[in-house]
């Protein structure tokens, strides 16, 4: 499928081995450049203060054919939340693939029989992410050693195929496209944060007799309960697992939408909600676009939040802090790399 980056709380797994973890969070070496990675993007994850780093994150260069790419974050929460995140990251890329692959075959024969116009590829990608979302969260729940009931993870992810993007969300992680202007660098933000407080969200949770309201001590932070229990109060109204609110109005259905890139598309950023809860898809897009180099893209938009963290709630934890930097146009130029003659 390509050479694969990837990490997930202090497992790394990569086929070109050519990076290194330490503390939790990724580095990617100078030499990568050798393996072509540099040009795709960057990813870096950072451990919070509130114990095991649940987030994980995944970027595959030539995903479905030669120029394609994936890359996904997944933020794990409840006490198995780093085991699930973990089974995402290394299950959903391969699974949505196949779910593409089966449907181009099975629609090429309808439409060939019915001599009726191919169906455009972001509705085949669509009915891939959904079909596949469902598969991976029916896979987390036969999991015999592993109790999802009130653990899970977000997801969100980008399919860059040619200059067609699909991105499907599940939960509040979110996706961020940087694109050029007169005046600059502009922040486009591509997902909607998928939270209980959404009025959409809400109304279906309520429908299924699920409780939506927040605590005293976090008035701004709207959670999901049980009908008759105060627990497990869940922060997002979309998730892989959580199975005891499967019943309550959470779902592993994904947001699917599309972007047709255009020569002033420069990258897509994919990050956890501990960046977003600090800083605004402005000053991320401000931050990647001065990185020095793709490959320092990502860790210096988590080491920003990390210090926004600290400078804004000195007294709260940090969360963990993931981000994945997507470049679209291979223009820029690593400050290690000698200038062509």
């Amino acid at each position: 499928m390509g050479i694969c980056i990837s990490i997930a709380s202090s497992e790394i797994h990569d086929e070109a081995e050519e990076h290194y973890c330490h503390e939790n969070v990724l580095y990617l070496p100078e030499n990568i450049d050798s393996f072509g990675i540099q040009r795709v993007g960057s990813l870096y994850s950072k451990q919070g203060t509130k114990g095991l780093n649940q987030d994980a994150a995944i970027l595959f260069q030539d995903y479905g054919f030669e120029g394609g790419a994936f890359c996904g974050v997944f933020d794990g929460h409840g006490k198995n939340g780093h085991a699930v995140s973990n089974m995402v990251r290394n299950r959903l890329p391969s699974l949505l693939l196949s779910q593409k692959i089966a449907l181009a075959k099975l629609k090429t024969t309808a439409e060939n029989e019915s001599g009726t116009a191919p169906s455009k590829d972001f509705l085949k990608w669509k009915e891939a992410c959904v079909g596949g979302f469902k598969v991976m969260d029916k896979e987390i729940k036969l999991q015999e050693n592993l109790d999802c009931s009130a653990s899970g993870t977000t997801a969100v992810v980008v399919v860059r195929q040619d200059e067609d993007v699909v991105i499907a969300n599940l939960g509040d992680s979110r996706a961020v496209l940087g694109t050029m202007t007169e005046n600059g660098i502009k922040a486009v933000q591509l997902t909607t944060d998928l939270k209980p407080g959404l009025p959409s969200e809400s109304e279906r949770i309520r429908n299924c007799k699920g409780r939506v309201l927040a605590l005293k001590q976090e008035p701004h932070i709207q959670r999901v309960w049980l009908p008759h229990e105060d627990s497990p109060g869940l922060a997002m109204s979309r998730a892989f697992g959580d199975f005891r609110l499967k019943d309550h109005g959470i779902i592993a259905v994904p947001d699917v939408s599309y972007h047709h890139l255009t020569p002033n598309d420069h990258f897509i950023v994919l990050a956890s909600d501990g960046i977003w809860d600090v800083l605004n898809n402005g000053q991320v897009a401000s931050i990647v676009m001065e990185a020095e180099s793709e490959q320092e893209a990502a860790r210096a938009v988590v080491e920003a939040a990390t210090a926004s963290w600290k400078r804004k709630f000195p007294s709260s934890k940090v969360d963990d802090c993931t981000v994945v930097c997507l470049f679209l146009q291979n223009k820029r130029r690593p400050s290690f790399l000698p200038a062509e003659t």
